[in-house]
């Protein structure tokens, strides 16, 4: 009797410690309770393939993450054949949620290999097949800045359509609605299209869940205007899915006061957006970090071995990076944004924009409410200008490419532990070796 009581607690234990799942709903995100949820994240990618494999660091930096006021992280690469158990419930214990990139360095939805085949189908589905049954598994994303030139836009069809086969794929597994979403580069020419795009059309099943923003035009000391945050509030106003910052934290010039936080929390931000997640946790070679694992950076050692990767500590006690670190902190503390009760939110006071037409010079090439790829769809070699109605028709790729607003930012977004340049060479080559098939049933 003595043991089966002992249980009973420890069960009691667990279960107050778990969290609750996130439901997205209109353009809020809520807890089970029907409060409001706020994101306070922070981009954690230790390693290239997969930082959610160790239990023990996972635990350190969760810890300090608390401390820190932050309630949730993004994971841009993960390997789905690891446990990641012990990693999603330090996360858990400590009152944060996770956020994750379906892709892999070798499914990644390249503009100069436009497709969405069956081997990128499955490995993304091996991803959400992972971390679906854990209850902070807050999202997942079809991709992270696949539009990041000129000339990128037509790959927006085969980001949505891959948003509807995951969503079908989630939905007939019966798994919980996990929000499935995308993370955009802030391009000052796609403002806003994009994102118009990816939730037009009147079809729930073929738009994205939330929409993600990576932005760095506030860099302290700026203002709502200078910052141009004033026009991304305009665009999010009353948009139809949630919309948060999936990256933000301008070094330039630094040290980081984190001002834009208090825009993003405040009115008339806060009736729109869902909080931020600043970028990034580790310090590397692009000077974001807001801890480090240790001693000087090592320039002799490139390949990871256990604890270093490109001259960086990857693994051992967090330490943190001040000011940065504590100026955040305090930001975060004197933070408490109240939002709206589920019971007493209408979600029919969204609007969903109509699916916008081409523009010139290139930017945005997309007109329309084209139709979208089926699986197994792709045009190597070519960029796809899409029409209103029938399938999308290719055109040889021409003109120069034009690097988006802040080149500087756009270097930081492509180097995440040297991971963009393995993802471009393991694609190319990739739709056209791949089976190119029609999927059509999930199970």
């Amino acid at each position: 009797m003595a043991r089966i009581s002992l249980l009973a607690v420890l069960g009691l234990i667990a279960s107050a410690a778990a969290l609750d799942p996130v439901e997205a709903c209109g353009n809020k995100l809520f807890t089970k309770d029907g409060s409001q949820f706020f994101i306070k994240g922070v981009a954690y990618q230790l390693l290239p393939t997969d930082p959610l494999m160790d239990a023990d660091q996972c635990t350190l930096d969760a810890g300090l993450m608390k401390d820190l006021g932050a309630n949730t992280i993004r994971v841009y690469h993960v390997n789905a054949s690891a446990n990641h158990d012990g990693c999603m419930k330090a996360f858990a214990d400590a009152g944060i949620y996770v956020l994750v990139d379906m892709d892999t360095f070798d499914t990644y939805i390249e503009p100069v290999e436009l497709c969405w085949n069956v081997t990128q189908f499955d490995k993304y589905a091996q991803v959400m097949d992972a971390f679906q049954k854990y209850d902070n598994t807050l999202g997942l994303f079809v991709g992270n800045e696949n539009i990041a030139q000129k000339k990128d836009s037509p790959v927006a069809p085969f980001l949505k359509a891959a948003a509807r086969d995951m969503k079908a794929y989630r939905d007939s597994k019966g798994y919980r609605n996990i929000p499935i979403g995308y993370s955009a580069a802030d391009i000052k020419e796609l403002r806003p299209m994009l994102q118009d795009y990816l939730t037009c059309g009147g079809n729930a099943s073929e738009s994205v869940d939330f929409f993600g923003i990576n932005s760095y035009s506030w860099c302290d000391p700026s203002t709502y205007r200078d910052s141009t945050y004033d026009q991304l509030q305009q665009y999010a106003q009353k948009f139809p899915v949630p919309i948060f910052f999936t990256e933000t934290g301008c070094i330039i010039p630094g040290p980081r006061q984190w001002n834009d936080q208090d825009a993003i929390f405040s009115k008339p931000m806060v009736d729109d957006w869902s909080g931020a997640i600043v970028y990034e946790w580790i310090q590397e070679q692009n000077n974001y970090g807001i801890i480090t694992y240790g001693g000087p950076p090592v320039s002799e050692v490139t390949q990871y071995d256990g604890a270093v990767a490109d001259g960086y500590f990857r693994k051992g006690t967090p330490t943190p990076r001040n000011p940065d670190f504590d100026n955040l902190k305090s930001k975060w503390a004197g933070i408490h944004p109240q939002g709206v009760r589920r019971a007493d939110y209408d979600p029919r006071g969204v609007s969903t924009r109509p699916c916008p037409s081409s523009t010139s010079g290139g930017w945005w090439e997309v007109d329309g409410n084209v139709k979208l790829p089926t699986m197994g769809g792709f045009r190597a070699g070519t960029t796809v200008t899409a029409v209103p109605s029938g399938n999308p028709e290719p055109s040889l790729a021409s003109g120069s490419f034009t690097e988006i607003q802040n080149p500087t930012e756009t270097a930081k977004a492509r180097d995440r532990n040297a991971a963009a340049a393995d993802r471009k060479l393991a694609t190319i080559g990739a739709c056209v070796v791949a089976p190119v098939l029609a999927l059509a049933i999930f199970l």
